[in-house]
């Protein structure tokens, strides 16, 4: 298991017109060989589309209460070209980077 953090960038226009850029914080739970491959092809910076479902944890602590919506991933597919973002491994590494990894098969 693995938990990855992810930005969300999105842009609007606010009330008085104006282009605003926003970015939302999302935790990702991973599982099985999708945390492995996360954990060894992701670093800031990576693009990737992560497909799952949305979870809210809630708890209290120290009598404040506190909430989380986080995603379960199903699947993750690495959409930076090897080699580009930042945080890449060097070049002539041999490793491979999985176009899409899931543990859960559509069939």
């Amino acid at each position: 298991m693995a938990t990855i953090g992810i930005a969300v960038n999105s842009k609007s226009k606010n009330a008085k017109g104006e282009m605003t850029d926003e970015t939302l914080f999302i935790d990702c739970v991973v599982f099985g060989k999708t945390a492995d491959n996360c954990a060894q092809f992701l670093h800031k910076g990576s693009k990737a589309l992560i497909e799952g479902r949305l979870r809210q944890r809630r708890w209290e602590k120290d009598g404040q209460k506190f909430s989380k919506v986080e995603v379960i991933a199903n699947g993750v597919r690495f959409l930076t070209p090897k080699g580009q973002g930042a945080g890449s491994a060097a070049a002539g590494d041999s490793d491979h980077v999985p176009d899409e990894v899931s543990d859960v098969e559509p069939f």
